[in-house]
């Protein structure tokens, strides 16, 4: 018999519907999905993906409101989704949103194993908040076990108090075959993706937010600290939107010689194209729960610079292997790494490492990963009856 897996979520995510399709594919897996809220408009411009989508869900209907960086999402008809679906477990996707404590009270009401899925990691800056803190360290009481995206949100789940034996790894994932395959079609048609975007012939690629958290004035700076003869062969390209884009363009157009882009939001599969013809991604980022664009581009084959607070670093990027870890905020090493990076045969190899390393991170992985710790709560459940 299947075990009963609802899932609570904020967003469809199209980088978590390939973990979810893999995770109602198991064998013992019934799982449904909720989701408090189709998309994030204001953050993000994504398209929702549904017709890839191959698994029970639901989105509630949601009323949201912004003061600042805070964000606060409520939700109408959580206790009646959880009565229809009856769970036999139910794994929440973080702790920050009310319908997870609704969640939370919920399960416990009615003796149902609750699990944290957590990226959060001890660089989160929302740490220095001691009251948030409180609250975290509230909800992994209610908790019975955990799932982490990897090894520096394992770390954290234990600093939280969650026991090593109840933490089970789920490496966060996007699906790779996605990216390398159209990265190789982008490559076979380099010239004319090249025209696309007015794209120089080398160039580092940053993917994201533009805003001063992700550390985008930092790897401006860095270009900046290039000698002048590495930025007239190499440019930078920025893809994505935000509220410092027009600082970043202003300051952008000061820096002679250099070529820089900005190639505005991109979808994922014309992001694979930048992937592909770059000859690195750089994430400068000052804080960041993991970095799943670290993931594609070691899907398209590129090298990776990343700063030491990203949480993906210590999984995905070896310095010196496939890559090099900077400290945050610091741009003559960001520039340093760069340089280093501006030599194709090393572009080559470590490109070559990255493609092979992510391998293993895929949406099956963490997939099977949050299995594991169902059956374990399912399975500890019906041994104390």
């Amino acid at each position: 018999m299947k075990l009963r897996l609802l899932l609570v979520t904020e967003i469809i995510a199209p980088y978590r519907i390939p973990v979810f399709n893999a995770l109602a594919a198991c064998d013992d897996i019934d799982l449904h999905v909720i989701f408090l809220s189709e998309t994030d408009p204001i953050l993000r411009q994504w398209h929702v993906y549904k017709d890839e989508i191959r698994f029970s869900y639901e989105v509630l209907p949601a009323w949201r409101y912004r003061w600042g960086k805070h964000n606060l999402l409520v939700n109408v008809g959580v206790t009646a989704a959880l009565e229809r679906q009856d769970p036999q477990a139910i794994l929440c996707g973080g702790y920050n949103y009310v319908a997870s404590w609704q969640a939370a009270w919920w399960a416990g009401r009615n003796k149902v194993p609750l699990l944290l899925w957590s990226e959060s990691t001890r660089h989160d800056l929302r740490r220095r908040w001691r009251m948030i803190e409180r609250m975290k360290v509230c909800f992994a009481r209610r908790c019975v076990a955990f799932v982490s995206a990897g090894t520096s949100s394992h770390d954290y789940l234990a600093a939280l108090g969650a026991p090593y034996e109840r933490i089970f790894g789920a490496p966060n994932a996007v699906d790779v075959n996605f990216y390398a395959t159209h990265g190789a079609k982008a490559r076979s048609a380099a010239a004319e993706v090249r025209r696309g975007y007015a794209l120089p012939e080398r160039y580092f690629l940053y993917a994201g937010r533009l805003i001063a958290e992700k550390g985008v004035f930092d790897l401006l700076a860095a270009y900046a600290k290039l000698e002048p003869h590495k930025r007239s062969e190499i440019g930078l390209v920025f893809a994505g939107d935000g509220a410092s884009r027009l600082q970043l363009a202003k300051q952008a157009a000061a820096i002679h010689p250099g070529y820089v882009v900005l190639a505005g939001f991109v979808h994922r599969e014309k992001l694979a194209e930048l992937y592909a013809l770059s000859d690195a991604l750089v994430l400068p980022t000052h804080s960041d729960t993991w970095g799943l664009v670290v993931n594609e581009a070691m899907a398209c084959g590129l090298p990776v610079i990343a700063t030491d607070v990203a949480g993906c670093v210590p999984d995905l990027v070896e310095d010196g292997d496939n890559g090099f870890i900077v400290p945050a905020r610091n741009v003559g090493a960001l520039a340093g790494a760069m340089t280093r990076l501006s030599d194709l045969k090393t572009v080559a190899r470590m490109g070559a490492r990255s493609a092979s390393r992510i391998l293993a991170f895929t949406p099956e992985a963490c997939a099977e990963g949050m299995a594991k710790a169902v059956r374990f709560v399912c399975r500890a459940k019906v041994s104390t009856c």
